[in-house]
């Protein structure tokens, strides 16, 4: 019997996303994280720092993939809010964990732990922490959902550090086949090639480069003799069109 497929989704949280000032810099790592382990990350949704939104989206995605990662709104002022409203999307109390202050007394001055750092230490009642080996303050884990740092160096050293923690599933392999037909030519055969590999995820990503314009026909799958063919049907495709496929390494 073929086990169901790994799959997660990522919560970007804060106005600052939404209103342009900050640029994110976090889905790439989580995904291509994810890809190394067998994870498809298959949704990714940026939402205001506004309860009502968080409660309703954490909910909703938690019931249907594997894995949920939340990114932001776990700092020590007020429009940090992440933490308290995950809570409430599970119905659990903020509790001041004893490891998280024991963690932020190590790190800072003697007196300088305050009250709003002091707000870092605060988690759902049950959560697990998640070791921030950067600036300390912790996220956590609460049954599948991760609730991680905004900032990109901390995110990033967050996600890395729970990587093991996560089921792994048959990594997501991925070919790249490049040429310089535009996508109207090969749009009918595309479709069919698809049709005949429905278990191989194939894109086209059009390009413009100073040598000109194309196309990248990106195959991703777990299956690496699958690929094999699909990249070899592709290949004859585009000659079969008057093109000349290259390969070139996949993102």
């Amino acid at each position: 019997m073929t086990e169901p497929a790994l799959t997660a989704a990522v919560i970007i949280i804060g106005n600052e996303i939404l209103s342009g000032r900050v640029q994110d810099a976090n889905l790439t790592h989580i995904a291509t994280g994810l890809g190394e382990i067998g994870v498809r990350l298959v949704e990714a949704r940026a939402i205001r720092d506004d309860e009502a939104a968080i409660i309703a989206t954490v909910n909703e995605l938690r019931a249907r993939h594997t894995y949920v990662f939340t990114t932001g709104g776990i700092g020590p002022t007020h429009d940090d809010i992440t933490s308290e409203v995950v809570g409430k999307a599970f119905g659990r109390k903020l509790i001041l964990h004893p490891e998280a202050v024991r963690v932020l007394q190590a790190h800072y001055p003697p007196g300088a732990l305050n009250e709003a750092r002091l707000r870092m230490a605060h988690v759902p009642e049950g959560a697990t922490l998640v070791d921030n080996p950067v600036s300390r303050a912790p996220g956590f884990q609460i049954e599948n959902v991760f609730v991680l740092a905004g900032v990109p160096l901390v995110m990033r050293a967050m996600f890395d550090g729970i990587k093991g923690r996560l089921r792994h599933g048959p990594p997501v392999l991925s070919r790249a086949v490049i040429c310089s037909l535009g996508e109207g030519t090969l749009a009918k055969d595309l479709g069919e090639i698809q049709a005949r590999f429905p278990d191989i995820e194939i894109g086209s990503y059009p390009y413009f480069r100073a040598g000109g314009f194309g196309v990248s026909l990106v195959s991703r799958g777990t299956d690496a003799a699958r690929l094999d063919q699909v990249t070899e049907a592709l290949k004859a495709m585009i000659r079969s069109l008057g093109g000349d496929p290259r390969e070139e390494q996949a993102a």
